[in-house]
């Protein structure tokens, strides 16, 4: 049976790429893309917020800055959910099957990612209360699609494309403001 395991693994690292291959490839882009999207946009949406629901505060210094411990809050929760999805996630996708949970770790993000957007009421209070709500589960997916674009994808490549897959997915993981010290320099220059 041994025997056998290592001839099958062995035709699937000598096979040819192939249509299949190349939609794997985008599919897991796309997750990756949207990932960081979803974590990074925050940042700028933060400063929409302030100017929308904390109005009393836009002073010259102050605008278009959350207060500190909500700004935190806004930020910080979607990255508590990326780490607590992932916790558990290897093991889920070991158990039902990593496709099935990809799948559904796809729809929570699309769903939890309209609910962000619809966050909205005329008390700030309920807003940073939804907006955190929906960003910690929005969060929860990313945690789920984040190693499972992955892993997917080297389950997909042979020996040979190993390399460039992986590549080719992590090529997705958008620079941003925050991520890119020039970026963020030249930004504020803008700015001053």
């Amino acid at each position: 049976m041994t025997s056998n395991n290592l001839l099958v693994l062995e035709a699937l690292n000598t096979a040819r790429t192939q249509w299949y291959h190349a939609k794997a490839i985008v599919i897991a882009r796309i997750g990756f893309f949207i990932d960081a999207y979803d974590l990074f946009c925050i940042s700028t949406i933060s400063n929409l917020l302030d100017r929308l629901y904390y109005p009393e505060r836009s002073t010259d210094r102050n605008l278009g800055k959350l207060p500190t411990h909500i700004n935190n809050a806004v930020i910080g929760v979607a990255l508590v959910g990326t780490l607590s999805r992932q916790l558990a996630f290897g093991w889920l996708g070991d158990k039902l099957g990593r496709k099935k949970v990809y799948d559904i770790t796809l729809i929570l993000m699309m769903i939890c990612a309209i609910c962000v957007g619809f966050s909205f009421a005329f008390k700030p209070k309920i807003v940073i209360g939804t907006l955190c709500f929906f960003r910690f589960w929005l969060g929860f997916g990313i945690g789920g699609d984040f190693p499972l674009s992955t892993t997917i994808m080297s389950e997909y490549a042979t020996k040979r494309t190993y390399g460039s897959f992986i590549t080719a997915v992590f090529a997705n993981w958008a620079p941003t403001y925050e991520d890119n010290p020039m970026l963020s320099t030249q930004k504020n220059a803008n700015y001053a």
